[in-house]
């Protein structure tokens, strides 16, 4: 495969190299912001990558009793109203801004709102480009239905931080999940700013899935060839497990490469049931100790 991508994308001895395309980077990030003094990992990594690519910030926060709310109670509600609390949301949106400005963010707002998690990130999903957020945001049997909701209605990339998650140099190891689904692919168009910043690039093929009658005619996705093309020398490593052990496996590979981020699409193991996250996902949202990029 290597010498295939290298064949196709070397350039004649003497002639000017072509013009990489940039990737989209995204222009309006939203961190939601747990606690302020000091401010909460999700949000301090939000500024760094804000102050990266000049994105405009977003920090948005929701009271712990109200972010499980659903459906008809998301509604505003008296517990809400009672949280209302304008002085304090006044002093954290300028101490908000003035850390967005000091890590160099060019330009930051501040929201609280009282209504639940998944209705505010919808919301904010129709005008926001990446999400920022923490594993332990809500329990952990509560998460996966979250983001589920989440993912599907406004298909918001995510970037999912494990606890405590700390690191200076953030996303210089990427591991990229790839098994052939629509879901891993739009993962990788999402990542683009995030393996085009990172020192090493690992695709980890899990083997294409069967393809129904018909779909041979539709245009092949090559993620190697693709990624190349946006300038990532991803290094391929080929893995095959059942789809049941796929998220344990893909686990192990980014240990054992030394992974920072883990970037795959998500519900591509599971389209019985609409808003259930694959085994796969369920499996490395609950166990990695690294960050996780999500798309649907």
């Amino acid at each position: 495969m290597n010498a295939v991508v290298h064949a196709q994308n070397r350039v004649p001895d003497g002639a000017a190299r072509p013009t990489l395309p940039v990737a989209n980077q995204p222009s309006d990030i939203v961190a939601i912001a747990t606690t302020t003094s000091p401010w909460n990992p999700a949000v301090q990594v939000a500024a760094t990558l804000a102050a990266r690519w000049h994105s405009l910030l977003t920090g948005c926060f929701v009271d712990e009793s109200l972010r499980m709310l659903r459906g008809p109670e998301s509604e505003p509600s008296v517990m809400g109203l009672l949280l209302d609390t304008s002085v304090q949301d006044f002093e954290e949106g300028d101490a908000f801004r003035a850390f967005a400005r000091s890590c160099g963010v060019p330009h930051a707002s501040w929201v609280v709102a009282h209504t639940g998690l998944a209705r505010v990130l919808r919301e904010l999903g129709a005008w926001h480009s990446l999400a920022v957020l923490e594993r332990d945001l809500v329990e952990a049997e509560a998460l996966t239905e979250l983001l589920g909701e989440v993912l599907l209605t406004c298909r918001l990339p995510s970037l999912i931080l494990p606890p405590g998650w700390s690191r200076e140099k953030p996303f210089q190891r990427v591991l990229v999940a790839w098994d052939g689904s629509t879901e891993a692919t739009r993962a990788i168009h999402a990542a683009l700013p995030f393996l085009q910043g990172a020192r090493r690039v690992v695709l980890l093929d899990g083997g294409r899935p069967h393809s129904p009658e018909g779909e041979c005619y539709l245009p092949h996705f090559e993620p190697f060839v693709y990624m190349a093309r946006h300038g990532i020398e991803a290094d391929p490593m080929c893995v095959g497990v059942p789809a049941r052990t796929a998220g344990a496996a893909l686990l192990k590979k980014a240990d054992q490469v030394g992974a920072d981020l883990i970037v795959m699409g998500a519900f591509a193991h599971s389209r019985m049931r609409e808003r259930a996250i694959g085994c796969a996902t369920r499996y490395v949202l609950e166990h990695a100790q690294i960050p996780i990029f999500l798309q649907h």
